[in-house]
């Protein structure tokens, strides 16, 4: 799975979570992507620096570890925006692909 896709679940799944008191980190887990932990923190650091998350610290020390503190994470208005945008664009793609497919010679 590449990056943005990665990316893309990580925030949908923080708007799923905008109904729950509680967070599960296992639905966001490198296991439940499919991805390494070190991929995992590395994106969650760009979503908090990006702005798009929140509730979150993840610091690299001087040996290059990450160092997480928790608190429940949660999406931002930035991260709401994204997600409009990245929905918006995907429709007009298979939108377009459709027209193309069903129109002989383009």
């Amino acid at each position: 799975m590449d990056n943005i896709r990665i990316i893309y679940r990580i925030l949908k799944t923080l708007e799923a979570a905008m109904d729950s008191e509680e967070f599960d980190y296992r639905v966001i887990s490198a296991e439940t992507l499919h991805i390494s932990e070190q991929r995992l923190l590395s994106l969650l650091r760009m979503l908090v620096e990006a702005g798009m998350i929140e509730g979150l610290a993840i610091d690299i020390d001087a040996a290059g570890n990450f160092m997480v503190s928790e608190s429940r994470p949660r999406l931002t208005l930035k991260g709401l925006e994204y997600l409009n945008e990245n929905s918006l664009m995907q429709r007009a793609m298979k939108m377009a692909k459709g027209i193309k497919d069903s129109i002989p010679g383009i």
